[in-house]
């Protein structure tokens, strides 16, 4: 395990990750102990996806005496599923087609930017497990959870396209809003950040984003503007979360007779994040293309 030194925890990350760059140019770090791999040029006759997964945690442990966790797949949201089934020193495939089988009697928490509100909103509507999402209509979940409901049925179905991306030029993804008339309302500001988080966290699912640096953005009637952050201790990507994080902040800036004209919620740092004090982790790759 790499203790909570940062210099060491990020020396030791950049040599994990230039034995990644060794099997394919196509890695997209998401922080210093995740990242994606695309290997499919890699990918012979005679050298599986599998082969490759299990080359590189060998190689890695004789390098550097670290356990992986890969999970293998042909997308994203279920390489990184499957990357968390056998950890510390596991490797999962999932074989093209078998996509749904494989998420189906996993807790519906699993699933990609479910957080444990919306699980909690899924469990009081009957849905227990990603299978259960899966045997919803589209319509029946829109319906229920607008098009954040819809995106989580096509990852409950295993279909997920998002490409692993080498350059991450998306430095924060954020959505503000101007009141017609300025409030000081606690109640109408929270919902207004619930509501911009739900904005935020659909442009982080669909881009495969998550961050650890939550912000928020506020206006008051004379036209004062700032800002203020919070780093959480695990990478954000669902609307409850980045809604609990951002309300923390709100609530810190609410005072008598003080009235807002904007408010705005974002995230930002999805790339390499300090790992948080006291947070030992091991170093683990999140998934295979």
């Amino acid at each position: 395990r790499v203790g909570s030194h940062f210099d060491r925890y990020r020396e030791v990350s950049q040599r994990v990750m230039a034995i990644f760059h060794d099997i394919t140019p196509l890695v997209e770090p998401l922080s210093l102990d995740e990242a994606y791999l695309d290997v499919t040029n890699s990918v012979t006759e005679s050298s599986s996806p599998q082969s490759i997964a299990s080359d590189l945690k060998r190689r890695v442990k004789a390098e550097l005496g670290l356990t992986i966790s890969v999970g293998v797949a042909c997308s994203k949201s279920v390489a990184k599923i499957a990357s968390e089934m056998d950890k510390p020193d596991g490797l999962t495939v999932v074989a093209p087609g078998r996509e749904r089988e494989f998420l189906a009697p996993l807790a519906v928490a699993k699933l990609w930017g479910v957080g444990p509100k919306t699980a909690e909103r899924l469990n009081k509507e009957g849905i227990d497990t990603i299978g259960d999402v899966a045997g919803r209509t589209e319509e029946w979940m829109r319906q229920r959870f607008g098009s954040n409901g819809a995106h989580m049925r096509r990852l409950a179905l295993g279909q997920d396209d998002s490409e692993v991306k080498v350059e991450r030029e998306t430095k924060s993804v954020s959505a503000e809003t101007t009141f017609a008339k300025d409030t000081g309302e606690a109640d109408a500001l929270l919902e207004t950040v619930s509501r911009l988080s739900q904005r935020v966290a659909g442009s982080l699912q669909r881009s495969g984003l998550q961050g650890r640096t939550v912000k928020l953005k506020l206006r008051l009637s004379d036209f004062t503007t700032f800002t203020r952050q919070k780093t959480v201790a695990q990478p954000v990507q669902s609307s409850d979360d980045l809604a609990d994080a951002a309300g923390d902040l709100l609530r810190a800036e609410l005072q008598p007779g003080r009235t807002f004209r904007l408010v705005g919620v974002g995230v930002s740092g999805f790339g390499m994040q300090e790992p948080m004090a006291d947070e030992p982790r091991q170093l683990r790759l999140t998934g295979f293309e």
